[in-house]
């Protein structure tokens, strides 16, 4: 039940309500930091590919801490999806539950959603959440399987599961989850983190609330929630009123040939705004598509991006933003479609957001930026067993008015995501990492210049299958106002004795030790007429071999 507490007292004060914000984003904090130091997998504890939050008890936000955008946002939709499901009466104080079903969390069943209910004094006043990454949930090969048509190639699907009850560990779940991983042991030790990290956020809650009184974090809570709503509205109510259109295409689904069509339709009415997806690609028969939690995720990051950007996020947000995902289409898929490369057209639909908004509000806008993680996994065995060495590779951001883009950034989707420390990976596998640098001249002219992809090149010292995903070749990351488009990402792979080939995506691709894998992504637009660029600029560009 959500009901209950103490009899209505006297409003909490504005330093009180700062305190109480603070101190929920401070406790998120420290879940992030207990994932963090707890996990097995290099994938958390390096690369960081995970994220945590605290939220009230209907799912909407109080505290977060940076991590990936897409998760933080999917996060409190799972919660309310799985509180429709299960209705409150299926929670119990001392609770642990896992869900990754993609109809539930819109993302592939990678990643993996751990959450706590929270009791206060017999009442159920919030949850605790973490999503993370597992390498490997059983799909039908090891890694990040780029060949998949339904979600039953794709791994273990896990619907919202009590995994602890009353605080007591259900081993057969765990010893179910665990046997259809290939990894089992990385896969118990990733589990028992996140589930660190959600008891931590309950503890901190409940600290929260034994300082302040139930009622005084009610009120502040409710006043943090209606400055966000304010705030937004006055943003939305900047942007000139009208309909704004952008589309564009990714390369293929991974399966078929045929491009993959995307169109964002944004219209602004006072202070409301609505982002329409209708018109776009049908679902696709590879895995580019996502439930509709994650594509709601996807556009409430668009326009965090234009709409008050610097404020904290909070249950408040997004309350003016209305998002159509047609059923049926890849942003609203069958309960069975393949969802594993669910990113690729979530952020070309957010860039496309950004693009069709260009035209009302250049000064809150870039150009095209990097959109695709651009994956590089290695899979093989060595003497410690099956290995996988996976990563998602930086790139260009697009330019700005008053700015060139920033060089070697992961894309939005991925926010405070980390590389692949090249010691790290040395240590852990057969690799030899030959070069990681700059790609020279990849960014898009223009006034203001678009930001550069790297070079990375793999060497494998065993027998080994190689996965790759690259995306954005046929429409690289495009300029704005007379800026030029941004190199599109190349991928070659270099047997011994056999001439290269050039791939862009590939799925079990058999390589033998001495191989090299030369990867080369891509840069962002350029914003403005090249011809307006300063002269001090240009010197700088070829000072620091931003050019060819």
């Amino acid at each position: 039940m959500t009901g209950g507490g103490t009899p209505e007292m006297s409003m909490p004060t504005p330093a009180t309500v700062e305190v109480v914000r603070h101190a929920f984003i401070s406790g998120a904090e420290q879940m992030r930091r207990n994932l963090y130091r707890s996990a097995h997998s290099p994938v958390i504890y390096e690369m960081k590919d995970c994220s945590v939050g605290i939220y009230d008890a209907e799912g909407r936000l109080l505290g977060q801490a940076p991590g990936l955008p897409f998760f933080l946002g999917s996060l409190g939709g799972t919660l309310r999806a799985v509180i429709r499901i299960k209705g409150y009466e299926a929670f119990r104080e001392g609770d642990v539950w896992v869900v990754n079903d993609s109809t539930i969390c819109g993302s592939h069943l990678n990643d993996v959603t751990v959450f706590a209910p929270i009791f206060v004094e017999g009442v159920l006043r919030g949850f605790s959440a973490a999503k993370a990454h597992w390498n490997d949930i059983g799909a039908k090969e090891a890694g990040y399987v780029g060949d998949t048509v339904d979600i039953f190639q794709e791994g273990l699907r896990i619907g919202p599961t009590c995994i602890f009850r009353d605080g007591r560990l259900d081993q057969q779940i765990v010893d179910l989850i665990a046997l259809n991983s290939r990894f089992p042991t990385a896969l118990v030790g990733d589990l028992m983190a996140e589930i660190s990290a959600c008891r931590t956020g309950v503890e901190r809650f409940r600290s929260i609330v034994e300082r302040f009184g139930w009622d005084q974090v009610r009120q502040s809570i409710e006043s943090v929630f209606e400055q966000a709503e304010a705030q937004d509205r006055r943003s939305v109510e900047e942007i000139p009123d009208g309909t704004y259109t952008a589309d564009g295409y990714l390369d293929n689904d991974g399966v078929t040939e045929v491009p993959v069509y995307v169109k964002v339709t944004v219209t602004v009415h006072g202070d409301e705004m609505k982002v329409d997806l209708t018109g776009s690609n049908q679902q696709c028969i590879g895995s580019i598509n996502s439930g509709v939690v994650q594509t709601r995720s996807a556009m409430e990051q668009g326009f965090k991006f234009l709409v008050n950007p610097h404020a904290p996020v909070s249950g408040g947000n997004f309350r003016n933003l209305e998002v159509i995902a047609p059923k049926g289409t890849c942003f609203n898929p069958s309960e069975t479609a393949p969802c594993l490369h669910y990113g690729p057209h979530l952020m070309l639909a957010l860039d496309l957001m950004i693009k069709a908004l260009s035209r009302a509000i250049p000064d809150r806008t870039a150009a095209g930026h990097v959109g695709d993680s651009w994956n590089v996994i290695i899979v093989g065995e060595n003497e410690f067993g099956l290995f996988l060495s996976g990563e998602a590779l930086t790139g260009g951001w697009g330019a700005y008015e008053g700015g060139d883009g920033e060089s070697a950034l992961i894309h939005s989707a991925a926010g405070d995501f980390k590389n692949f420390p090249i010691e790290t990976m040395e240590h852990r596998y057969p690799l030899i990492m030959h070069r990681h640098g700059l790609r020279e001249g990849s960014g898009g002219v223009g006034k203001w210049r678009g930001g550069l992809g790297i070079v990375r090149e793999y060497e494998v010292l065993a027998p080994c299958t190689i996965q790759l995903w690259f995306e954005r070749a046929t429409q690289p990351s495009w300029g704005l106002f007379g800026g030029e488009d941004g190199a599109p990402p190349e991928v070659w792979v270099y047997r011994p004795g056999e001439p290269p080939i050039h791939i862009l995506k590939a799925n079990n691709l058999k390589v033998e030790p001495g191989t090299r894998i030369l990867v080369k992504t891509g840069g962002g637009g350029g914003w403005g007429d090249p011809g307006l660029r300063s002269s001090e600029d240009r010197r700088r560009d070829r000072r620091l071999e931003m050019v060819v």
